[in-house]
């Protein structure tokens, strides 16, 4: 069905190929897995089948790709679209119409199929994602994991025979996830659509997977195999994967089920070793080094990052002829340095020592006051948000205390990213009220809530408008009020050997996160708050991302994140709150919260049940080892 004859992609200007030598073929009605580390060439990849690449992108394309026997080379995308359906990364620019049910449909009306045919495929669809009670709604209005769905809706419709898929469960709450990867797989065994879908939360996909296609580093071909076999030697592997390769399992168990039937001796073992909440751990220093539900806020070795400081700011003006705030009003800004001299380094170490340097005293017109005696960075209480007709939140209580990291979960549409916009002062209480660092957030102007709150959105793009990373860089420098090259510093630790001249949107969608990430550590706000930060990111980027964010912790900055992602919540988080319908449903330690649910537990606690173990990096601590390592390239 996807037959790839010896295919590199050059993209101009570039002096290597995106994707070298791709020589594969795959077979009609089989899902295939493509993983790899981000930045190898796998959204390239798939664009070669859609035909986007090169017709769309640009570049030059050797070789030959065919689907369905029609050579991409010579078909452009619109002459492939009864052939090939396409989701990409970001949904929202997939959509063409307003409301729900008109997506689904447009698709139909451009291939001119019966008004008929599309009124009963429209209303299969709705039943077959869960999208009936959407179907009248803007999809401005949706969630993004409602968003996704609707998107990977609106190329069912048409029943093309490929669908090519990147990310599509990223923005995915794990029941809605189930669901779409269901659907996937009833199309699959039912009609003998072929799937080529590329995803790095692979816990969720392998063991659905009937083949899966390895690219392994930047410009390596790429390997096809079985599951099993390519996981064995894959630089990404899920958990389950690792704990197998760390309790030397063979087969590797590629599911839950599988590894649970292996991991009885394991179990054994455990029960008679320190848990992971009875194991010594090291103090965490300054505001931080209290007792915290959950994990202690360790600083790994080489990020000895500096305190929060809420009082301190910078006082700097809009960007002129921006037509916009300074980025503080979503990200917050404190002072922080750069690195000196060579051989400082690069990722998170080299991001601990360009936290540290370069401290200076505020001025008073600068420094902004302590919050009041016994407040902590955030405090919400009673809080209700209306919008139009709905309740989106319905009498929340929270409170974040210094260096504490608390992951908010729950399903699609149940009020996570609501209540970040509610901390940051976009959204303002029907009821109730809220508090940061002593300030309402939605009564206080934005350049005095730089100095206390900082947010990364669950869309990147949200604070990249300049053409290139060095102007945002030099953007950020100067809303931060910050030395010259103090955040393009930063970008190089989080993003090495990303050309000043690139434009955010030809970054992956993990390069645009951590580019964003990037430009709200310029500053050092008091109250960090991200929304889905790992999507698009591959396992190694993950670690880099949770390294760095336990560093800022440890030292009393208080973390809120929005997350569907159940492993980042276990190896993070020391409290979990999950929402329901706008309301508190659970609250407390992380371990006692998502080993109680089904739905958020991670891999490695299902597997281990009935025991608290969270992470592989638990387990190999109480066994004295090394776990797996995640190998990959930059997020």
């Amino acid at each position: 069905m996807i037959r790839f004859d010896q295919v590199s992609v050059t993209y101009e200007g570039a002096p290597t190929p995106s994707l070298r030598d791709a020589d594969f073929v795959i077979p009609e009605g089989e899902l295939t897995l493509l993983v790899g580390p981000s930045g190898v060439g796998k959204s390239t990849l798939l664009g070669a089948v859609s035909g986007l690449v090169p017709h769309f992108t640009g570049g030059r394309l050797q070789g030959r790709v065919t689907v369905a026997g029609r050579d991409t080379r010579t078909h452009k995308p619109r002459e492939l679209a009864d052939v090939v359906g396409t989701v990409g990364q970001d949904p929202l620019s997939h959509f063409v119409t307003d409301v729900v049910e008109d997506e689904l449909a447009y698709g139909m009306e451009s291939l001119g199929l019966p008004p008929s045919v599309m009124r009963r495929r429209v209303e299969e669809t709705l039943d077959l994602l869960g999208l009936g009670e959407l179907r009248d709604r803007p999809i401005a209005t949706l969630s993004g994991g409602q968003q996704q769905r609707v998107a990977i809706g609106s190329v069912l419709t048409p029943h093309p025979r490929v669908l090519v898929l990147d990310e599509p469960t990223s923005a995915l709450d794990p029941a809605a996830a189930e669901e779409v990867l269901a659907v996937l797989q009833r199309l699959v065994h039912d009609l003998g659509t072929t799937v080529l879908m590329a995803e790095h939360r692979l816990e969720r996909v392998v063991q659905y997977a009937d083949q899966v296609l390895l690219i392994p580093a930047p410009g390596a071909a790429p390997v096809l195999g079985s599951p099993s076999s390519i996981m064995a030697v894959s630089p990404v592997h899920p958990p389950v994967v690792a704990l197998g390769r760390l309790a030397d399992w063979s087969p590797l168990p590629l599911s839950i089920r599988d590894a649970r039937r292996r991991a009885a001796p394991l179990r054994s073992r455990l029960s008679h070793l320190p848990g992971p909440d009875e194991a010594p751990s090291t103090p965490a220093r300054g505001a931080a080094s209290r007792a915290l539900p959950g994990p202690a806020p360790q600083t790994p070795a080489g990020l000895d990052l500096p305190s929060a400081q809420p009082g301190q700011g910078s006082g700097a003006e809009p960007r002129q002829g921006s037509g916009a705030e300074p980025r503080g009003t979503v990200e917050g800004w404190v002072g922080d340095g750069r690195p000196q001299g060579p051989g400082s380094g690069s990722g998170p170490r080299m991001l601990a020592r360009l936290l540290r340097r370069g401290r200076t005293t505020p001025t008073p017109e600068t420094q902004a006051p302590a919050p009041p005696p016994g407040q902590g960075p955030a405090t919400v209480k009673g809080l209700s948000l209306r919008r139009g007709r709905a309740e989106v939140l319905r009498n929340i209580d929270l409170a974040v205390a210094q260096g504490e990291i608390v992951a908010l979960m729950g399903r699609n549409g149940a009020g996570k990213s609501t209540l970040l916009a509610t901390l940051v002062g976009t959204l303002e209480p029907t009821t109730g009220q809220v508090t940061v660092s002593g300030r309402t957030p939605h009564r206080t102007p934005p350049r005095e809530m730089v100095t206390r709150v900082g947010l990364v959105p669950q869309e990147p793009r949200d604070l990249l408008y300049a053409d290139t990373v060095a102007a945002e860089c030099a953007a950020a420098d100067h809303d931060a009020g910050r030395p010259t090259g103090t955040c393009r510093d930063l970008v190089t630790a989080l993003l090495p050997d990303v050309p000043d001249d690139t434009h955010p949107r030809d970054l992956s969608e993990g390069q645009r996160l951590a580019l964003a990430l990037a430009l709200v550590l310029t500053g050092r706000p008091a109250l960090l708050l991200l929304d889905e930060p790992t999507r698009g990111l591959d396992y190694a980027a993950k670690a880099r991302l949770v390294e760095i964010l336990r560093g800022l912790a440890a030292d009393g900055h208080a973390i809120v994140l929005a997350t569907h992602d159940v492993e980042l919540a276990a190896e993070l988080a020391h409290r979990v709150v999950i929402l329901a319908g706008g309301e508190v449903v659970a609250d407390g330690p992380t371990a006692e919260v998502v080993v109680s649910s089904p739905a958020f537990a991670p891999q490695v606690a299902k597997i281990l049940a009935p025991g608290h173990w969270l992470t592989v990096s638990q387990v190999a601590a109480a066994l004295g080892a090394q776990p797996p390592a995640q190998d990959g390239g930059k997020p």
